[in-house]
């Protein structure tokens, strides 16, 4: 049977190893997952005693248009109800907008590296894909401007990007989208944008009243705490929202997702906490890096990229052996570094002390 030809080239998503295969392998008994930048402190307790409730009803379709969420985000983002769609994670919203407008002969602008998935999901749509190379980890924002012809379609920013954890600023994302032509969306991603502590990131809700060719998408795979659920959604002008409709599975988001979702909007505090936590530990892990002669990109995330002396291959093997799960940076494109999540304070003590014992070994050598 004949597939795509595009598929012959393409690698389908492998994940990482699972705790218990970790375990098995290196004959350990506790492991600490710092590679996906989940949230370690789990998921709000007001959820958990919420969803007990939602478990009732399930051989009834989900409410496809999932209204209960829908009404309370859109009155906690201050925009209408039409202009929100809900994904299967926002890696489904980002599948959805690849599906609306790209096709063969158009192309998409982004950065490199960056989520994968925008280019994954372009060329299975037969588009082409121009990918501009980070500036010291920032997204090169002239060169991406320059890439744009008649025949774009959608542009990226990933916004924090990951995998370097670095954001644009106000005026910078002012200054491109008056530049940008209004034919062409930007997408701006913010799967991250729970952790960000500079008072100089983008109001992007703001300017979609300014700009008819802004798509946000958020999630709340990360700070929230529900990956396993997968719930993301997307914010646009209605006229943009109804043109991804028809590309949207009809029940593409599960009633326990949904109710995950409502119930963790209203525990803010979660929210709060967590950040508070993430900010804390991430200077620490700064002030580690500083003190050993490592540099790292700045970042407004829940992980950080750190550039090491030696491959992030051999670093992340040495972790794996000492009990902690990390990507190397030669997968996601930066080599000799590693991408940690900021986990636990005393998981963060652990993996510090095991990362500076591999530098002082590395150093003999």
């Amino acid at each position: 049977m004949r597939t795509k030809p595009i598929l012959a080239n393409l690698t389908p998503y492998v994940p990482g190893k699972t705790i218990e295969e970790v375990k098995q392998s290196y004959g350990l008994e506790r492991i600490v997952k710092l590679a996906s930048n989940e949230n370690p402190f789990g998921f709000s307790d007001y959820v958990k005693s919420g969803l007990q409730q939602a478990v009732e009803g399930l051989e009834i379709y989900p409410d496809g248009y999932a209204r209960e969420l829908r009404t309370t985000l859109s009155k906690t983002l201050s925009v209408n109800e039409k202009q929100l769609i809900f994904g299967n994670g926002s890696d489904e919203v980002v599948q959805i907008i690849c599906r609306t407008f790209l096709e063969p002969g158009s192309n998409t602008v982004m950065a490199t590296p960056t989520f994968p998935q925008y280019r994954h999901n372009a060329l299975i749509e037969g588009a082409e894909v121009r990918e501009v190379p980070l500036d010291q980890g920032f997204h090169n924002l002239s060169e991406m401007l320059k890439q744009i012809d008649e025949h774009t379609r959608v542009v990226w920013i990933c916004n924090p990007n990951n995998p370097t954890g670095t954001m644009i600023n106000q005026q910078a994302f002012e200054s491109f989208m008056e530049q940008c032509p209004d034919n062409v969306l930007v997408v701006m991603d913010e799967a991250y944008v729970e952790y960000v502590s500079s008072s100089d990131f983008p109001d992007t809700l703001s300017a979609l009243s300014s700009y008819n060719n802004l798509l946000i998408t958020r999630t709340f795979s990360k700070a929230y705490g529900l990956a396993a659920l997968r719930i993301g959604y997307g914010i646009a002008s209605e006229s943009i929202i109804s043109s991804l409709e028809p590309s949207r599975e009809p029940f593409n988001t599960s009633s326990l997702a949904q109710k995950a979702a409502l119930l963790a909007l209203e525990d803010q505090s979660f929210i709060e906490e967590t950040y508070k936590s993430t900010v804390e530990t991430k200077q620490e892990l700064q002030e580690f890096c500083e003190n050993n002669g490592l540099t790292y990109y700045p970042s407004e995330t829940n992980f950080m990229l750190v550039h090491l002396p030696i491959s992030g291959d051999e670093m992340t093997e040495y972790l794996l052996r000492n009990g902690f799960i990390v990507r190397s940076g030669e997968a996601l494109g930066i080599p000799n570094s590693i991408r940690l999540t900021i986990g636990k304070q005393e998981h963060m003590e652990e993996i510090m002390d095991a990362m500076g014992e591999k530098l002082a070994e590395s150093r003999q050598v």
